[in-house]
């Protein structure tokens, strides 16, 4: 069994924290002194470890079969303070699948104790030690592949404008998307934070990551499939689809309205700074005098809007050179207001081979 030892924050978020790590003992994956990116999901709320069995599952279902898509080495249950227990494949902690289905955090010791005692009238339960404490106190641990190279904001706004990256970084997505779509996984969080990048000596690998909000449908997204629809609203705003917006029930297509977001970024550098912050976000959306609308939002309230690509209005350089027609067109269709007029994960792949050919 591989061991881990934590070395340093990489950062954190609503639901949990992700370290930089280092195999000490090698197992299957890796070998001693490899860098691992992982992952502390905290189960103190059946909603949380609801979004933590689906980000399990979804990465279980992905593996290492995709470039880019980040890869799940291991997966550990911790139980207390130096407990930890590896999780089989294809296996749910069944305790954690209780909470989420029960709507409160299920405890493995007083289920034992009622269990032993299952009429007695006099039982009283004792007041728990610290041990049966630090066993409610769940945690899952996701050991990933490390990405040298951070997140898509940093990796693009880092470096000049370069259109032949900024390609690779287009076929690469679209690819993984094919991939997803095909297993029947919808992201619904698509956005520059939730894409690494991975330096290699063949240059940059692009890898979606951060499967906590997304959901797993039977069979394909792609075709008939793709009606399956979903109804939760959730993502982040400058990267939701119109319908998500509306709070309407959606489909995969969504994912292809906030790639294409993603997409138009990169190709024409387009970024904002979000509220409170000084760092800059890639992000399209549409300019109301001094207040900038989400593509989604704006196009839920007028699904008639005209975009206009590339962009007219152009900022101080450097910027990398407009998009060809080819792109631009497939770009307005990945931000049709309407979800049957964007194209398939599938459609999309081939469309953007097709486009950049045009180049």
């Amino acid at each position: 069994m591989e061991v881990y030892t934590l070395q340093r924050e990489l950062g954190r978020g609503s639901y949990g924290v992700v370290f930089e790590g280092r195999v000490v003992e090698t197992g299957r994956w890796g070998k001693r002194g490899d860098r691992v990116a992982i992952k502390r999901l905290s189960c103190c709320s059946p909603e949380s470890i609801e979004l933590y069995l689906q980000e399990l599952w979804a990465m279980r279902a992905t593996a290492s079969n995709h470039p880019n898509v980040i890869a799940l080495h291991n997966c550990f249950l911790q139980t207390g303070p130096k407990i930890l227990q590896p999780l089989r494949a294809g296996r749910l902690p069944l305790d954690l699948v209780e909470s989420a289905l029960k709507g409160r955090v299920v405890d493995k010791d007083s289920k034992s104790q009622k269990r032993k005692h299952p009429r007695s009238s006099k039982f009283k339960r004792r007041s728990a030690t610290p041990e049966q404490e630090s066993r409610r106190c769940f945690a899952l641990w996701l050991v990933m592949e490390h990405c040298d190279g951070g997140d898509l904001n940093q990796y693009i706004l880092s470096r000049p404008p370069d259109t032949q990256r900024n390609h690779s970084v287009v076929q690469q997505l679209s690819s993984a998307m094919t991939f997803l779509h095909g297993l029947g996984i919808v992201h619904r969080d698509l956005k520059p934070d939730n894409v690494l990048v991975s330096l290699t000596s063949a240059g940059p690998v692009i890898k979606v990551a951060d499967f906590g909000l997304s959901k797993m449908v039977e069979g394909s997204t792609d075709g008939d499939q793709s009606r399956l629809a979903l109804s939760s609203t959730c993502g982040s705003d400058f990267y939701m689809a119109p319908e998500v917006w509306a709070g309407r029930s959606y489909t995969a297509q969504a994912d292809i309205f906030s790639l294409g977001v993603l997409f138009w970024a990169v190709l024409e550098r387009i970024t904002f700074l979000e509220d409170g912050s000084n760092q800059e976000q890639l992000g399209a959306y549409i300019e109301r005098g001094r207040w900038l609308t989400p593509l989604g939002e704006a196009l839920c309230q007028n699904p008639d809007l005209q975009l206009v690509i590339p962009m007219r209005a152009r900022r101080a350089p450097p910027l990398p050179p407009p998009p060809n027609p080819a792109l631009c067109a497939l770009l307005l269709n990945m931000l049709a207001s309407d979800p049957d007029a964007r194209p398939t994960a599938q459609q999309l792949e081939e469309r953007v081979c097709f486009a950049l050919d045009q180049h």
